[in-house]
């Protein structure tokens, strides 16, 4: 019903793509015949968006492993061929599921944390302290880091808001810092305060608001 309205309060424009900016999104998209309420339109992701228009970051030396979400919004090629074309960067691929499958970890840690995370429990003193690592994960971590031949702190992207939450779990252990790759893209490109300078941006006039 929100799309048609704002169909209706938008007809003056002629909209041909709508941008996303996570997979499990565009899988519930697919299912909503856009093609009905904007004709012609097509559904793409932010990554790819910036792709086919060029949008790439600066050539550097750095090297990044990339986790592929179970829901990849890349589809136009193979995700990883995409991250390293717009990353211009040696990029390594961390293969297994970080676990947290969109809300899944949210809703029902239980099967998340038993199941997919497969935990080892650590407990310290007299059972006072109790530190929870999931083994598997960590370990792939650590493959794709020895692949990628970096032996300090790594960064890991990936193109799903979802995995960033669930690789952030790793962070501390793994010595790494995980990050969306539109918002490292951002940072090369338009440096470290891109944030506060789009925020001004918008207040400005950046945006064009309409009652829907």
């Amino acid at each position: 019903v929100l799309f048609h309205r704002m169909a209706n309060t938008l007809n003056y424009l002629d909209i041909k793509t709508v941008v996303v900016s996570c997979g499990t999104c565009i899988k519930a998209l697919d299912e909503y015949e856009f093609d009905r309420i904007f004709p012609g339109c097509r559904i793409i992701d932010i990554h790819e968006f910036l792709l086919e228009r060029g949008i790439t970051m600066p050539v550097h030396a750095d090297t990044y492993l990339n986790h592929d979400p179970c829901h990849t919004p890349l589809r136009l090629n193979p995700p990883l061929e995409t991250v390293k074309k717009l990353t211009g960067a040696n990029v390594v691929q961390s293969e297994r599921c970080c676990g947290e499958s969109g809300l899944f970890a949210v809703k029902r840690p239980d099967i998340a944390s038993e199941k997919i995370r497969t935990p080892v429990t650590f407990w310290y003193g007299a059972r006072s302290k109790r530190e929870i690592f999931y083994e598997e994960q960590f370990e792939e971590i650590e493959k794709a880091r020895a692949k990628a031949g970096i032996k300090g702190h790594v960064k890991m992207l990936t193109t799903c808001p979802g995995c960033l939450q669930g690789l952030s779990r790793y962070e501390e252990r793994a010595d790494m810092d995980a990050e969306y790759i539109v918002v490292e893209m951002a940072r090369q490109i338009l440096g470290a305060n891109w944030r506060d300078q789009f925020i001004r941006t918008v207040k400005n006039g950046g945006i064009e608001k309409g009652l829907v």
